[in-house]
């Protein structure tokens, strides 16, 4: 398979990839509980104006509008027959603003999780997901996107799912997980556990990574994690902006384009070679990533410590290998 990542970071170095999809949509009037997907083909240009923000900010990847495309998700929207369409509506409408740059930007095509938990824990059959997402990529491939982009997983079985529907359409691929319990995914995988998923596979993924999460100090925490146990790998790393707040009704995110810089820069030292925001990542916090993977003079990786001291304290506990949160790590909190 062609290998747009691998191509782009020989010429570059470090990659920056997009900032938030539904933090902006909803800036832009999307209605809480609407699928965004929706607007691939009812609102496309604010779907061409999200991706443009982010290609004007720097970025070099950006992620289509399809987290929720699978039938499993867009069913809660009864449009679990239009698959197909939305997902190839959604990368057609990034390779458009993507081929209008005036420098290569990588189309990914964002697979998300699909809501349903697999067997023994759920009624979801491996066989079935496999196909769940096999029949979004085709969307994705049909409209366009150069890589399978698997975000926000938990479960590495799904991640398997997922990789495997990639390979069988035909596209490179990355995954993500959510590392947002006590410093594991929700089904318990740990940051130095990414790298194994796809073990045994009959094509092994662009990179790896975490995105999402709880804040940028335990994102960063992950990193560290992830890039100890594979030094050489080509890893992700996509954080949220900051900390999510309720203020009223609506959800405000505490991260300054400062402190995203500082978030970029830590993960620079840390070993990551693809550099983005997840939740409340706006243009203007994504420029500031921009600006400080461009100036930044690597220096000496950081520890959590540090990480703690330049970003905040970790919201997170995270836990040893046994899953029982860590005395050095408890004291740590306290102190932050």
């Amino acid at each position: 398979m062609t290998n747009p990542i691998d191509a782009l970071l020989a010429e570059k170095g470090m990659l920056l990839a997009d900032g938030a999809t539904g933090t902006n949509l909803f800036a832009m009037g999307l209605a809480a509980g609407e699928a965004p997907e929706l607007w691939n083909t009812a609102d496309p240009d604010k779907i061409v104006a999200l991706h443009q923000g982010f290609v004007d900010a720097g970025a070099d990847i950006i992620l289509t509008n399809s987290f929720g495309g699978t039938r499993q998700r867009l069913k809660l929207h009864n449009a679990q027959e239009r698959v197909h369409e939305l997902n190839k509506a959604a990368a057609e409408i990034a390779r458009r603003v993507a081929d209008r740059a005036d420098r290569k930007v990588i189309v990914a095509g964002s697979i998300g999780p699909t809501g349903e938990l697999l067997e023994p824990l759920g009624a979801m059959t491996y066989a079935e997901a496999v196909e769940a997402f096999a029949e979004q990529i085709e969307g994705l491939k049909a409209g366009g996107a150069d890589v399978a982009w698997i975000e926000t997983m938990s479960a590495p079985d799904e991640i398997r799912a997922a990789a495997e529907a990639a390979i069988r359409v035909g596209l490179p691929y990355t995954y993500t997980a959510s590392f947002d319990t006590a410093g594991r995914s929700m089904m318990g995988l740990h940051p130095k556990d990414i790298h194994g998923v796809a073990q045994g596979m009959a094509e092994l993924p662009v990179a790896v990574g975490a995105n999402c999460g709880v804040g940028a100090s335990d994102i960063l925490s992950s990193l560290l994690d992830m890039t100890e146990a594979a030094p050489e790998a080509t890893v992700i790393v996509k954080g949220n902006c900051g900390i999510p707040e309720f203020r009223g009704a609506e959800i405000y995110y505490s991260g300054t384009p400062e402190l995203m810089g500082d978030y970029a820069r830590l993960a620079i030292d840390a070993g990551a070679k693809i550099i983005g925001g997840c939740c409340g990542t706006s243009f203007v916090h994504l420029k500031a990533i921009r600006d400080a993977i461009d100036s930044h003079v690597k220096a000496a990786r950081p520890t959590v410590e540090d990480v703690v001291a330049r970003i905040g304290p970790m919201r997170n506990k995270p836990a040893n290998e046994s899953g029982v949160p860590s005395g050095e790590r408890r004291e740590r909190r306290r102190r932050g």
